[in-house]
């Protein structure tokens, strides 16, 4: 079954119908479906440090570590006196 779209009039890419805005231009009802350049974007400025490319990478904290090699430690205790 062939999906339903209409051409954005802003760039004539093919919007699915029921969409509410197109993907290729970011033009939509409530802005009239004007160029990006003509849409006066209300929306809050992003303070550097906060893009997508000023991710921080996530890794193993050494709280983590610590916490782990003191469950293995304890675990290694109980096993060796369950043993005695």
């Amino acid at each position: 079954m062939a999906r339903k779209t209409f051409e954005c009039p802003n760039c004539g890419a093919d919007v699915p119908v029921g969409k509410k805005g197109c993907r290729e231009c970011g033009s939509d009802a409530s802005t009239g479906w004007m160029d990006s350049e003509e849409i006066d974007y209300q929306s809050i400025d992003i303070p550097d440090g906060y893009g997508p490319t000023d991710e921080v990478k996530q890794g193993v904290g050494r709280t983590q570590l610590v916490a782990v090699l003191l469950l293995l430690l304890i675990a290694g205790i109980v096993t060796l006196a369950l043993l005695n």
